[in-house]
């Protein structure tokens, strides 16, 4: 049996480990399932060693107990104090990777004794040489020091053969990386780097915490940061509503009995809104624009140069990063990836290649289309364009997937609001599919500007619920849309048929009865439950129709391929082997992009 090697991220905020294990990679997790150790390092009251989550929440309470962002120490002449003894940076790291290396090995049954581990790009040599001295002492042999966004751009293409040059923006809870990286034939290396040590989700954290506290002090007369508990509480809080709210309009915090006042106890309740927390943190933000345009600057590189867009660290999922970002670059970026563990993902390919196994890309469901609303056009009042998509779930947004907007009424007492669901990529929805529509009756008699959320909620079956809310009120209305994945692949396909007809002057009969069957599969009266391969075959026939609409354009040199790949996916769904149209149909998927791309 082939020995087994894993990749690490050793992380400055989390840290996580990842392996390629039958052609499929993935993050390995510990016996609560969770993928993530947090990378702080403990020694609990009775002298207990603690890693991970454990450590983390002992971290306010005990700090003289806890250290944490050991990485920012790594390479430096320098010790930390734990309790009563003085530990180098490499020695706390190595607590973290034995942990990891424990994890992986209780997870694949056998022992690890080689690892890839990853650095930012701007790491010199001391401190790369800490890093493999932390992994040595760990028990590991490390066999690369792998830079970590050529681990990112790993996991979207290991064996790229066009030349391709990638920003990699890497935000986290501690720092900011911005690499531009170049790959080729599966050679990954990195053109130019800047960054910032001390900027991260940390810092946003930090923001929306002292606007808590403001508020609480005006109210309440006390202030909570003073409070090493209820610092500590509300920084959970907080932190929990910054994740929320990149997903969502508003968030809650809630603590009850935070604090006590003249013998009565005093809670905390409080609505954070995305727009006020995204222009807390726009300066910071923009500062990392910064280290975009130094990156550029030093690559010698415009961003008209860029192939893609690449998103690391969990502070990318903020909303306003994407915005800024392809408002700079003038293209959306890619985080189809988990920004979380894709560094650990791609230093687990790193480590299939090293190791002779053969390894693609990364595999990950996403939504072909965005999904959207029909809106005024904000600019235009009640009288502006009224045939605006408004997107909710973009292109290429990672399955299952929930996102909600704030939209406003643009009537006084209006009463009602029509909600239609649109599918396609022009800001225009009569040139995008109309996959649903419900109406919302009843709402409070208001001045213009109600405010309605509307939420959309995708499973990885295609299944669709979308639903409305009034915010001063909770009246609510949902609808649930089926096969919303394939509802454009199949409408363009009745068109086409329809075309065909009239072109050979059809009557119908045994064309209509196909359609008919095909309006039944994608609306059907009755919904079932599940069946085997149905996901499948709608992704592949999606992937079939998009293909022969490409055929007609594509290089001599590249059709031979594409109708090969074709070929095989056809005869697979015929032959109901699920597995291979998987693979067949991933391989469809690589080609129709950089199709699309050139």
């Amino acid at each position: 049996m082939a020995e087994v090697i894993v990749g690490i991220d050793l992380g400055t905020t989390n840290s996580e480990v990842a392996v390629v294990q039958h052609g499929q990679t993935r993050v390995l997790s510990d016996e609560t399932g969770d993928p993530i150790l947090p990378s702080f390092v403990g020694l609990s009251s009775d002298g207990k060693l603690l890693v991970g989550r454990a450590a983390r929440n002992q971290w306010v309470l005990a700090p003289e107990r806890t250290i944490k962002s050991i990485k920012r120490k790594m390479g430096q002449d320098v010790k930390v104090p734990l309790a009563d003894q003085q530990y180098q940076p490499q020695e706390i790291s190595v607590m973290i990777l034995k942990t990891l290396r424990d994890r992986a090995s209780k997870a694949l049954g056998r022992p690890i004794k080689k690892a890839v581990i990853t650095v930012p790009a701007y790491f010199n040599d001391a401190q790369r040489q800490a890093t493999r001295d932390a992994g040595e002492l760990a028990g590991l042999e490390v066999v690369r020091i792998l830079n970590e966004p050529t681990a990112a751009a790993l996991t979207y293409d290991p064996r790229q053969q066009d030349l391709q040059r990638i920003p990699v923006y890497d935000l986290g809870g501690g720092t900011c990386d911005v690499s531009i990286v170049q790959a080729q034939q599966g050679v990954v290396e990195v053109l130019a780097s800047h960054g910032n040590t001390q900027l991260g989700g940390d810092d946003f954290d930090e923001l929306l915490l002292n606007r808590v506290c403001d508020s609480f002090q005006r109210e309440h007369g006390i202030d909570l940061r003073a409070d090493p508990v209820a610092k500590s509480r509300l920084l959970q809080a907080v932190e929990a509503a910054k994740c929320h709210l990149s997903y969502h309009s508003y968030a809650r915090i809630d603590e009850e009995f935070i604090a006590e006042k003249n013998g009565r106890a005093l809670h905390l309740s409080m609505e954070a809104n995305r727009e006020e927390f995204e222009d807390m943190i726009r300066p910071l933000l923009q500062r990392t624009l910064e280290c975009v345009q130094r990156a550029l600057r030093d690559a010698k590189l415009t961003p008209a140069a860029l192939e893609r867009v690449l998103l690391v660290g969990g502070s990318t999922r903020i909303p306003l990063v994407s915005q800024l970002l392809e408002d700079r670059l003038r293209q959306r970026p890619h985080a189809e990836v988990n920004p979380h563990l894709c560094v650990a993902l791609g230093a687990a390919v790193q480590a299939a290649i090293i190791a002779g196994v053969e390894v693609g890309a990364v595999l990950v469901d996403i939504t072909p289309h965005s999904l959207g609303i029909k809106c005024l056009d904000p600019d235009g009042g009640s009288s502006g364009f009224p045939f605006r998509l408004a997107p909710i779930l973009h292109r290429n947004t990672p399955l299952p997937a929930s996102r909600s907007e704030l939209f406003s009424t643009v009537h006084d007492n209006q009463e009602a609001v029509d909600i239609e669901v649109y599918q396609g990529e022009n800001p225009d929805i009569r040139r995008n599919h109309r996959i649903g529509k419900f109406r919302v009756q009843g709402l409070a008699k208001a001045p213009a500007g109600n405010q309605i959320v509307v939420h959309l909620d995708l499973n990885l079956d295609g299944v669709l619920k979308v639903s409305a809310r009034e915010r001063v009120t909770g009246l609510q209305k949902q609808i649930v849309i089926e096969n919303a994945l394939a509802r454009y692949v199949l409408e363009e396909r009745d068109a086409a048929r329809a075309r065909l007809r009239q072109l050979w002057g059809e009557s119908g009969t045994a064309a209509e009865e196909d359609d008919a069957d095909d309006a039944t599969d994608a609306m059907p009266t009755l919904v079932p439950g599940p069946r085997e391969g149905q996901r499948e075959t709608v992704q592949a026939r999606a992937l079939l129709e998009k293909a022969e609409r490409l055929l007609a354009g594509v290089r001599p040199e590249d059709k031979a391929e594409l109708e090969g790949l074709m070929e095989r996916l056809r005869m697979a769904l015929t032959d109901r082997r699920w597995e291979e149209v998987t693979a067949a149909s991933d391989q469809l998927a690589d080609v129709l992009f950089y199709l699309e791309e050139a």
